[in-house]
């Protein structure tokens, strides 16, 4: 009884909700558990709402629940339906256009329907859909379909072309644009920070929640030491693995946009009214 007396009472590892809910623990808890599989921004809208399955190293909505499909089939018939579409994969390719035009030619056909030199999406103004093969090898050895949608032309004769592609074929299609473009030297090696806060910042968390001390809003220190959201790399690439390539001879640029350019996709008949209350025109500024 006296040994019991004395000893320690050892502090429970599960927080209370309360503390479970702080935006600091929030945040650690988004990141950590982003080891294995990539979240999209609007993955805590989705995993209330969906079933959620693990694919191409990213976590997705698979399914409505029960609750939910006659609000989305409303929506899509109705008003207006948002998909996440962030998990596809961008690549952008940089240089001269009668270079990159030259080199793409060879990738695609005329048979299969539109190519990257077709007139309207080239001047940028709309986006264009491409079945691609390997150099030279149509119509066998197909590497799957694409988008792709060119930045309008400043007068310069480098162009801007972004290609999209679904994450199960990137890889196959990235080494064939390296290969047809020479691009084998990585232009910048990343070394971004861990998508998890480290073990410090986890005992230090630790820490002051057992202090029960509460961070103050005028304190900037402590404000600069709350982690944040953070969503390096991909599903399909090492974060620490380079993400841009050059190439000596053709100057051409491929760099790696996944997870970098948020795509969403509007289905249903108020999309073109959303769109318009959403976005608002930029003025021109003429120096």
């Amino acid at each position: 009884a006296e040994k019991a007396v004395h000893q320690k009472k050892e502090q429970s590892k599960s927080k209370c909700r309360k503390a479970r809910r702080r935006h600091i623990n929030l945040v650690a808890e988004f990141n950590r558990r982003q080891r294995k599989n990539i979240w999209l921004e609007t993955h805590i809208w989705h995993a209330k709402r969906f079933h959620m399955v693990k694919k191409w190293g990213y976590c997705l909505g698979d399914s409505p629940t029960e609750k939910s499909y006659r609000a989305c089939y409303r929506a899509m018939t109705k008003h207006c339906l948002l998909q996440d579409l962030s998990y596809y994969c961008c690549l952008e390719l940089t240089g001269k256009e009668n270079e990159l035009l030259k080199q793409l030619a060879r990738i695609c056909s005329i048979d299969t329907g539109l190519t990257f030199e077709e007139t309207c999406c080239l001047s940028g103004r709309y986006e264009g859909l491409v079945t691609l093969y390997q150099a030279d090898r149509y119509p066998e050895d197909m590497l799957g379909p694409v988008t792709f949608i060119w930045k309008p032309r400043d007068g310069s004769e480098n162009r801007q072309l972004w290609i999209w592609m679904h994450p199960a074929l990137k890889q196959d299609i990235l080494r064939e644009l390296k290969a047809i473009f020479q691009c084998s030297e990585p232009e910048k090696i990343s070394v971004p920070e861990p998508a998890t806060t480290s073990i410090q910042e986890e005992k230090q968390l630790d820490v002051v929640l057992s202090l029960g001390k509460k961070r103050k809003k005028e304190d900037k220190e402590g404000e600069k030491a709350v982690p944040v959201k953070k969503i390096i790399g991909d599903g399909t690439r090492d974060p620490f693995q380079s993400y841009s390539w050059i190439s000596q001879t053709t100057g051409i640029v491929i760099s790696d946009r996944t997870m970098e350019i948020l795509r969403y996709r509007l289905i249903g008949p108020l999309s073109h009214s959303v769109l318009a209350e959403t976005l608002k025109a930029a003025s021109l500024q003429t120096v």
